[in-house]
């Protein structure tokens, strides 16, 4: 009597082979989204060239202005001493800690007495409002997360946990930290500073708005500065 094939073993063989070409293969991990990549340039009075983004209907630069020189050709003046700094009731930058070494990894900290001569971003480019900061900040899915998707990522910079850090806006937020009403350096490597170009009307002491994120956290708010302090400054312009 001749033997009746057996349906199963051609599949059963298959699945051996199948089984062997992935012996080796383990739980497949999703791959992280890319960081966006810059879109373009500008150039400062100086020649600083700065990387550029288009984020929403703004374009940003990727980097804290550097510039030591007013757009017209005009030096800004460089105050170092504590006291004279503290003194201040006009237009001043310094390098954070004093330090030139610092210009190309975090930029310079300037007084809002600069930022309010409205000559320091290259011709084109403005420093943002807080409204313009706003939007961009809602674009990145509000103030409780959006320090995360500003943010560089990792501690190279950022003190840990640097939480929430992905940089997928592609802005590439650095902690320069910020120069104090005494003239002291605090908080680099725990908090990036941005002048916004609107004063706040009839406060005592005068002020301005700023907007911020920090390293223990994901969010990214507004808030307001006395006059003197030295913050960094990014400029913007309306997308084409």
């Amino acid at each position: 009597m001749q033997k009746r094939a057996n349906r199963f073993e051609r599949p059963a063989a298959l699945a051996v082979l199948l089984f062997s070409a992935c012996g080796s293969c383990g739980p497949q991990q999703a791959k992280p989204t890319p960081i966006p990549q810059p879109t373009g340039s500008v150039s400062d009075v100086e020649g600083n060239v700065y990387p550029t983004i288009k984020i929403g209907q703004q374009e940003w630069m990727v980097e804290n202005l550097k510039t030591a020189t007013y757009n017209t050709g005009a030096p800004i003046p460089n105050v170092t001493d504590m006291a004279a700094w503290s003194n201040l009731s006009s237009p001043a930058y310094s390098w954070p800690d004093n330090d030139a070494t610092n210009k190309d990894v975090y930029g310079a900290l300037y007084n809002w007495y600069a930022v309010g001569t409205n000559q320091l971003c290259p011709a084109g480019w403005t420093i943002p409002s807080s409204d313009t900061w706003g939007t961009l900040v809602d674009t990145q899915g509000g103030k409780s997360g959006a320090g995360g998707r500003l943010k560089e990522v990792g501690t190279a910079l950022w003190l840990a946990p640097n939480a929430g850090a992905t940089n997928q806006s592609g802005f590439s937020a650095r902690p320069a930290g910020s120069r104090d009403l005494d003239g002291s350096f605090v908080y680099r490597g725990k908090n990036a500073f941005w002048w916004c170009s609107d004063q706040k009307l009839l406060s005592l002491p005068a002020t301005a708005w700023f907007w911020q994120t920090t390293y223990d956290n994901g969010s990214s708010v507004g808030g307001q500065g006395q006059l003197p302090t030295g913050f960094s400054v990014r400029c913007a312009r309306a997308a084409n």
